[in-house]
C-alpha cells in the first residue's frame, strides 16, 4: 500500500484522517521491522489502526496479531501528525494519517512470527535501521527514533 510524506505528488485524500498506533519493538540495541505482503519493496514498524478500542488495546493487539509477541513493557514516544503522511489504500480509499507511536520491550526470548501480513520480520541495529529503505509514512517515526529514542516527540 503506498504512502507519502511531503510529497506533492500524493494523492489527495478522500475519507476521514485515521488514527493508529505504532510499537517501536526493541530488544536491548536493536530495533524489529517489518517488510508488509502488501508493500515488500520497504521496510516498516509494527502498527495499524484504532477499532472500537482504547489507544493501548489497540497496541496490544496489533502487537499480538502482527508479531505473536505480549508486551512486558511500554513507554510512550510520539504522535505524529504531520497532514503530509498519507496513505492509499488497495481499496481506492486515500487518508492522512496520524501514529501515537510506543517503544515496546516485548516478554520473553523468543522470536516474532509472522502474520498474514508480513513477507519478512527481522530486528536490526541503529544503523542497520537508518539504511532500510523505509515506508514513507514511517519515515518521520524512524528520524525521531534515531535522532533519540528516549525523547517523546509531537510533530
Amino acid at each position: 500500500m503506498p504512502s507519502y510524506y511531503r510529497d506533492p505528488a500524493a494523492p489527495e485524500p478522500n475519507v476521514s484522517r485515521k488514527i493508529g498506533v505504532t510499537a517501536l519493538i526493541t530488544r536491548g540495541d536493536t530495533i524489529l521491522v517489518e517488510r508488509r505482503i502488501d508493500d515488500p519493496d520497504e521496510w516498516a514498524f509494527i502498527g495499524g489502526s484504532l477499532e472500537d478500542e482504547s489507544v493501548l488495546d489497540a497496541l496490544e493487539r496489533e502487537v499480538r496479531e502482527e508479531t505473536g509477541f505480549e508486551i512486558e513493557e511500554t513507554a510512550f514516544f510520539g504522535i505524529f501528525s504531520d497532514p503530509t503522511r498519507i496513505v492509499a489504500y488497495a481499496d481506492g480509499n486515500v487518508v492522512r494519517l496520524t501514529s501515537i507511536a510506543f517503544r515496546i520491550t516485548p516478554a520473553g526470548n523468543g522470536g516474532p512470527v509472522l502474520s498474514h501480513e508480513s513477507a519478512e520480520m527481522r530486528f536490526v541495529s541503529r544503523r542497520e535501521l537508518a539504511d532500510l529503505p523505509f515506508w514513507p509514512a514511517h519515515l518521520p517515526i524512524r528520524e525521531a527514533f534515531l535522532a533519540d529514542p528516549s525523547a517523546p516527540v509531537v510533530a
